[in-house]
């Protein structure tokens, strides 16, 4: 198996060193590790920075990748937090740099961040919901540099209450954006872990994503420390095989690989 979305010491939001949860992963059976650690310009929580010091990044992931390399697959990744007027800095970073797998992810809408509740003051959730799918909208309108959409249902994980509609209009509006451009969808486990139903996104809309012809699909753990590592992995899985998926996909330079799920263990 393969974990896709995985955080170290290189994010703001975590202190676990890449090794350990290489270490775990390699305990665990898994064949590849990708590091996504965030890239989030301009946050609006100003006690944190969500930059990478990329050439270390880059020169700390090539080590490990030879240190490792009889043992486990090590791919350099990143999570990069889009707002609409941000994708311009974030074309030259792309232009400037490579990676093997580029999630993209929207972790603040309408320049306030979902994580404190800012963004959902003054807000039914009716309304916060829409806002933020229609500002996901626009930004895979006018962005391409990326290979998944990462937890597109995130703002699920910090309301109370559910949302009276689903807006798998505007949901479908996004997926008729990236699937003819090539671009995939995550299922990301950490949504059980936060005591959600299950994985982000919900059934609804990967079943959705399938009926629309959308294939690529990545699995990842979002994993802040190494015990976290491929959570919920196997249970997943068989999900995606109920509802009709047939592969995983991994990434090398940017490049999509597929693996059929009823070789995965």
């Amino acid at each position: 198996m393969f974990d896709y979305h995985v955080h170290s010491n290189f994010s703001a939001d975590c202190e676990t060193a890449m090794e350990k949860s290489i270490d775990k992963a390699i305990e665990l059976g898994l064949k590849e590790i990708c590091f996504t650690d965030h890239i989030d310009y301009d946050y609006p929580d100003p006690s944190i920075t969500f930059d990478l010091d990329l050439p270390t990044y880059s020169n700390k992931i090539e080590h490990l990748k030879e240190n490792y390399s009889n043992k486990i697959t090590v791919k350099k990744g990143v999570e990069i937090g889009v707002q609409p007027d941000l994708l311009p800095r974030y074309e030259q970073l792309m232009n400037n740099d490579w990676f093997d797998f580029v999630i993209c992810s929207m972790h603040t809408t309408e320049k306030r961040d979902l994580h404190s509740g800012e963004f959902f003051k003054d807000k039914s959730i009716d309304e916060a919901y829409a806002a933020y799918y229609n500002e996901l909208l626009y930004c895979v309108k006018n962005y391409r540099g990326y290979n998944i959409l990462g937890h597109i249902d995130l703002v699920k994980r910090y309301t109370k209450g559910k949302a009276d509609s689903e807006h798998h209009d505007i949901i479908s509006q996004i997926f008729d954006e990236i699937i003819p451009a090539g671009k995939g969808i995550e299922l990301n486990t950490s949504g059980v872990r936060y005591g959600l139903d299950g994985g982000m996104p919900s059934v609804d809309i990967l079943k959705l994503y399938k009926e629309m012809g959308g294939e690529i699909l990545t699995l990842g753990s979002d994993s802040h420390n190494e015990a976290s590592i491929a959570f919920n992995f196997k249970e997943s899985l068989t999900l995606l095989q109920q509802i009709g998926f047939r592969y995983i996909t991994t990434f090398e330079k940017g490049e999509p690989v597929f693996h059929p799920i009823a070789s995965l263990k």
